[in-house]
């Protein structure tokens, strides 16, 4: 999941500053994690220690008040609400990201991936993308060529995902909604030539630069063996030690840390 923080680090700086093209710096002053990486290790943090990802939710709002929290997100946490509110935002999307790592089946990937995303975004585009997400980066770490996660993302979750990113470019807007960003995002890696390239063409669509970085890096991730080191041990830095040590835990029961072979 490391993958997934990092894009959203390196994406931080240019949701509203956008980026005029894939040459920009990885990590200008001001960069962080936002709300995708925090609410992705609390996906993290749930699958290994179970409880509530409700109260893991709205604890970590309490700790991160300033963590660029969605509108409709940051009131459900601020009033405690219990029920969802179905959102078919991308915020699904962004935090699942360890779900595709943490099971051996798809039907578990796919159970996990619409628990993860329900207690707030029970909306079926909500669902939707976040199981694409943690489908992908199943598909990716079980050796699936990119063409196979391309028809996979086509054929069960009608994702338009057959444009090329310079094409996708010239038509992007900014919209948080599951069904109009996560494809895009998508598109991100498999357009992609390694893990730099996914996130940098995230980014530059010049869009939720920060939720689609973290999209294309987690997937990424999974398909090219991991974060380059010099870009993985700078993003821990951004984190606390709780953070990291979630991080590490993770990484050490669904990981291993050994990664697959890096592929193109």
């Amino acid at each position: 999941m490391l993958g997934a923080i990092a894009g959203d680090t390196i994406g931080s700086m240019y949701e509203f500053r956008p980026a005029p093209h894939k040459r920009f710096e990885l990590f200008p002053p001001g960069s962080r994690p936002t709300d995708d990486s925090f609410l992705t290790i609390e996906v993290a943090r749930w699958l290994l220690d179970g409880g509530s990802l409700i109260d893991a939710f709205q604890a970590c709002v309490e700790r991160h008040p300033d963590g660029g929290w969605g509108g409709m997100f940051l009131r459900w946490a601020e009033r405690k609400q219990r029920e969802p509110y179905n959102s078919f935002g991308n915020g699904s999307a962004m935090r699942v990201s360890p779900v595709g790592w943490a099971f051996s089946t798809f039907d578990e990937v796919l159970l996990h991936a619409e628990r993860s995303a329900a207690v707030t975004h029970d909306h079926p585009e909500g669902i939707k993308g976040a199981q694409a997400v943690a489908t992908a980066i199943f598909m990716a770490r079980h050796g699936s060529s990119k063409d196979q996660i391309r028809e996979a993302m086509r054929d069960r979750f009608a994702y338009s995902v057959e444009m090329t990113i310079d094409e996708l470019r010239a038509i992007s807007r900014f919209d948080e909604t599951c069904q109009v960003s996560v494809p895009p995002a998508i598109v991100a890696f498999l357009d992609s030539s390694d893990w730099e390239d996914a996130v940098r063409n995230a980014v530059s669509l010049r869009a939720d630069a920060d939720t689609q970085a973290c999209i294309a890096g987690a997937i990424a991730e999974a398909h090219y063996g991991g974060v380059p080191e010099p870009i993985r041990s700078r993003v821990l830095r951004y984190l606390s030690h709780d953070q990291r040590t979630v991080c590490e835990r993770f990484e050490t029961r669904f990981l291993g840390r050994v990664q697959p072979p890096a592929r193109r």
